[in-house]
This record gives C-alpha cells, sequence and structure tokens, in this order.
C-alpha cells in the first residue's frame, strides 16, 4: 500500500460504527480531517484503518524447534552489517513526516 492510495476501497458501505468523543478530541480530528482534504469520517476511517493493519502487522510469533533455533540465534547474535541501501534510507524524512494520514 502506498501512501498516495486509498485505505478503503471505494465499496458499498453496510456496516457502521459509532463512538463518542471529547470536545477537544472532535476539534482535533475536525481541523486534521480539514487540513488534509478530507471529511471527517474518511480522515477517521482511513486512520483508524491503517492503526489496525500495523496493530496486526506487529504480531509475529517465529516457532522453530531444535537446530533450526540455534540458527535462527545465531543470526540474531551476528554483529550488524553495513547497509549503504538502509543508511541511505534512513537519512531521509520518514513518509508520514511530510504527508497526512
Amino acid at each position: 500500500m502506498t501512501a498516495t492510495q486509498p485505505i478503503a476501497k471505494r465499496t458499498a458501505k453496510s456496516s457502521r460504527l459509532g463512538f463518542r468523543t471529547t470536545p477537544e478530541q472532535e476539534v482535533v480530528l475536525r481541523r486534521a480531517a480539514e487540513v488534509c482534504h478530507k471529511s471527517l469520517t474518511e480522515f477517521i476511517m482511513d486512520s483508524a484503518y491503517q492503526a489496525a493493519e500495523n496493530a496486526l502487522l506487529d504480531q509475529r510469533m517465529f516457532m522453530v524447534s531444535g537446530k533450526r533455533y540455534q540458527n535462527l540465534l545465531d543470526l540474531l547474535d551476528r554483529p550488524a552489517e553495513e547497509n549503504i541501501g538502509l543508511k541511505d534510507l534512513f537519512s531521509r524524512p520518514a513518509p508520514w513526516d511530510e504527508q497526512c494520514p
């Protein structure tokens, strides 16, 4: 998924979510939606969907046994190698620092 692609595809929506906010939260959400040129619903859905995907992607489990487990530990214990591509990547501003969600 790229920053220019919409997170939620334009399909018929049949489910409804509802929630309450404080007046301060509503002001911030509305202002952020306005800055991003999105409706309040689009802004909240895009942001919530992205946060949900990130939460799910952060759930990782490695199941290995015996020699494979030791090989994995050996790989994790190796000293880091210089990676020019990563060095270049980390020298640039993060995409989320440049655009709204």
